[in-house]
C-alpha cells in the first residue's frame, strides 16, 4: 500500500470533484472564492451532478448553491438540484415516521435499542434532517433479543432479504448484522448485533446502553450513541469502505466540532483499536474539507499508520470508486482487500489469517 503514482496528484482530480470540496468547505476568504469563480467557468455539470449524488451530498451542496445567489449556475442544475432535495425530505419524513413507529414497537416489546444512523443523527449532526442523506434505518440491539426482535419486524410486516448459511453456525461470528425490507413502505431495516465487525474489539452493548444520549427529534424517546461511541461507529464505517463517499467525512467534519472529550475519545479508539482509523479520519477531512486540526486532538494523530492509511484512501476519492455497485473492476476489487487488512492491528491480522485457515479448512473437508 501507499504507491498508486497518479492517484496521488491532486492535479490529477476532476474540476468538478475540487468544485464539490470548495463548497462543502465553505471557506469565505478571498483565494477560496476565487477559485471557486474559475472552477464554475469550466465545469462539467453533468458530472458535478453525477459526483454530487455519487458521494451523497447533494443536499449540502444545494444549500451552498443557493448561499451563492449566482446566475453562473445553469438553470437545470438548480432544478436537478431542488428535485433531489425535495425527495429526500420526504424520505427522511418518511424514515423519521417510521423510526418512531419501530422504537415504540421495541420498547413495547422490551427490546432495548439504539439508532446508529437514519434521521436522528441527521438532526444531530447537521441540526436539519433535509441536510443529510439516508435509505434506511440502523438499529443495535443485543444478540440475546435477536431472534425476538427478528419476530417483531416480521409481524410488522417486513421481509428478512439476507440468509446466512453455515454448517457450522459460526454465522454469528463472522455476520454483525441482519437486513428486513418493508414491501409496502419500501424501506429498509438493518438490524445489528455488533457496534463494528469482526475482528475489532468492541463496547459492550450496556456500555453503550449506559452512555446512550435521547434524540429530541420526535416526542417518543429515540435512544442513540454518545458522541464518542457515535465517533467510533462513523470510524469504523467509513474506513472499511474506504472514505469512498464523501459524506461520511462531512459527519466526521460535523461530529468533530461538537463538544467531543477528546481524551476520553482517544482511551475509547485506542481500547478498540481504532486509534489510527480515527486519525485517518481527522486527516482526510482536514485535507478534503479544510477541516481545522486543534491541540487536542493530537492523541489520534500521534500513530504515524494514520497518515499511510489517510493516503491509501485516496485511491477511493480521485477515482470516484463505487463499492455498493457491480460490477467492481478486479483493479479496485483487488486494491480494497490489501486496503481492508491493512486497516487491521497486528493482533488483529493473527484473528483475521486464523479465521480464513479455519473456514479455507472447513470447506476442503466439506469437499
Amino acid at each position: 500500500m501507499g504507491n498508486y503514482g497518479k492517484f496521488h496528484n491532486e492535479e490529477e482530480m476532476l474540476d468538478e470533484l475540487k468544485l464539490i470540496l470548495v463548497l462543502l468547505a465553505k471557506d469565505d476568504s478571498m483565494d477560496i472564492m476565487l477559485d471557486l469563480q474559475e472552477l464554475i467557468k469550466g465545469t462539467d455539470w453533468d458530472r458535478f451532478i453525477k459526483l454530487a449524488r455519487h458521494h451523497r451530498v447533494f443536499p449540502l451542496l444545494h444549500r451552498r448553491l443557493q448561499e451563492l445567489k449566482t446566475e453562473v449556475i445553469p438553470t437545470f442544475v438548480t432544478h436537478m438540484f431542488n428535485r433531489d432535495y425535495y425527495r429526500n425530505t420526504l424520505q427522511m419524513l418518511g424514515l423519521s415516521g417510521e423510526m418512531e413507529q419501530l422504537a415504540k414497537a421495541f420498547s413495547d416489546n422490551g427490546i432495548r435499542s439504539l439508532f446508529l444512523k437514519g434521521p436522528v443523527i441527521a438532526a444531530d449532526l447537521y441540526g436539519d434532517v433535509s441536510l443529510r442523506t439516508s435509505y434506511d434505518l440502523d438499529l443495535l440491539i443485543t444478540f440475546q433479543q435477536l431472534e425476538q426482535a427478528e419476530k417483531l419486524l416480521l409481524t410488522l410486516g417486513y421481509e428478512k432479504n439476507d440468509y446466512t448459511v453455515s454448517s457450522l453456525n459460526d454465522w454469528k461470528w463472522r455476520q454483525y448484522h441482519t437486513t428486513f425490507l418493508h414491501p409496502g413502505k419500501g424501506i429498509k431495516v438493518e438490524l445489528y448485533w455488533r457496534l463494528i465487525p469482526v475482528p475489532s474489539k468492541e463496547p459492550s452493548f450496556n456500555e453503550l446502553w449506559e452512555r446512550k444520549r435521547k434524540s429530541s427529534l420526535i416526542n417518543r424517546p429515540i435512544y442513540y450513541l454518545s458522541r464518542e461511541d457515535l465517533f467510533l461507529f462513523l470510524v469504523s464505517h467509513g474506513s472499511r469502505r474506504g472514505w469512498s463517499r464523501l459524506r461520511w467525512l462531512l459527519d466526521i467534519k460535523q461530529i468533530a466540532n461538537q463538544s467531543i472529550d477528546w481524551v476520553k475519545l482517544a482511551r475509547l479508539l485506542k481500547k478498540h483499536m481504532c486509534l489510527h482509523t480515527g486519525g485517518q479520519a481527522l486527516l482526510l477531512a482536514a485535507r478534503l474539507l479544510s477541516f481545522p486540526l486543534r491541540e487536542e486532538m493530537k492523541p489520534l494523530l500521534s500513530d504515524r499508520k494514520a497518515y499511510w492509511l489517510a493516503e491509501d484512501a485516496m485511491f477511493y476519492v480521485y477515482r470516484s470508486v463505487n463499492l455498493h455497485t457491480s460490477p467492481i473492476s478486479d483493479e479496485v476489487n483487488e486494491y480494497h482487500k490489501r486496503y481492508l487488512f491493512s486497516l487491521l492491528t497486528t493482533c488483529q491480522k493473527i484473528v483475521f489469517i486464523a479465521s480464513f485457515i479455519y473456514n479455507w479448512r472447513d470447506k476442503k473437508l466439506e469437499s
